[in-house]
């Protein structure tokens, strides 16, 4: 899975995710992350298959959503969306929640899928460190992957240690806080100092702390700045100072009251 992607959520589908998932592959991305819940899986598959660019080297992620789940009714949506992409075998499959009484269930379909090769890995969204636990007690399989809220107000430091002593991937969605922290002097001051868009520090610095991320964007500009990311580095000092912006604020609803 690449480390650096781009996130759909709220593209509308047709024309507008087609452009921007278009766009996307034609500056270098490699990896595009939908779900059935964004209802843009068709406009996703046909830019895919339309750019000129061969199926195996684009990484696809979805996701099943909430209503979904269970075990024969995972299944049957893991194949709507495959019908909906447009292809034989899907990157990464995940759960996009972790539904109480029935993600164990779901967890189960999605090895299915797996050992079946319908999909290459299977993963998870929004789990804390308690779901993970469980999941792994009644599973054959570990989550490849754990998408979660992560930005410099949520650095979630358990969790990602967690991850990675189980070799389990997390990877960030609203990486840049909707905008929110863009305007933080701290973010403000790295960007000066390293001559980068205040975007471009906060996703570094997921990448610097082993975290994939996927910031969303429909507008081309904002797609090809937000992959300037591999010409510098960030200092300790500057990792240091962005960790210190948490304060465990999320934007995005509590895993455990969802």
């Amino acid at each position: 899975m690449p480390w650096f992607g781009l996130g759909v959520y709220k593209a509308e589908n047709g024309d507008e995710v087609v452009q921007a998932v278009q766009t996307a592959l034609r500056v270098g991305y490699r990896l595009i992350d939908t779900a059935s819940f964004y209802g843009n899986e068709e406009g996703v598959g046909k830019a895919i298959r339309d750019s000129g660019i061969p199926r195996e080297e684009v990484f696809v992620t979805t996701k099943v959503w909430n209503d979904d789940q269970g075990y024969e009714s995972t299944l049957k949506a893991f194949e709507e969306s495959r019908e909906k992409l447009g292809f034989d075998q899907i990157d990464l499959y995940l759960i996009h929640w972790p539904v109480r009484d029935k993600y164990l269930e779901t967890w189960k379909a999605l090895e299915k899928l797996y050992h079946d090769g319908k999909v290459r890995a299977i993963g998870v969204s929004n789990f804390q460190i308690h779901h993970l636990k469980e999941l792994m007690k009644h599973s054959e399989t570990r989550p490849a992957v754990n998408q979660v809220e992560f930005h410099p107000r949520l650095t979630q430091k358990e969790l990602l240690e967690f991850c990675n002593e189980h070799q389990i991937r997390l990877q960030a969605w609203s990486p840049l806080m909707r905008g929110e922290i863009l305007d933080h002097e701290t973010i403000q001051e790295i960007a000066k100092k390293h001559g980068k868009s205040p975007a471009q520090i906060i996703l570094r610095w997921d990448l610097q702390n082993g975290v994939s991320t996927i910031p969303k964007s429909v507008r081309e500009e904002r797609i090809k700045s937000n992959a300037d990311l591999f010409d510098f580095k960030l200092s300790p000092d500057d990792m240091k100072k962005i960790d210190s912006l948490n304060q465990d604020r999320r934007i995005g609803p509590n895993p455990d009251d969802f």
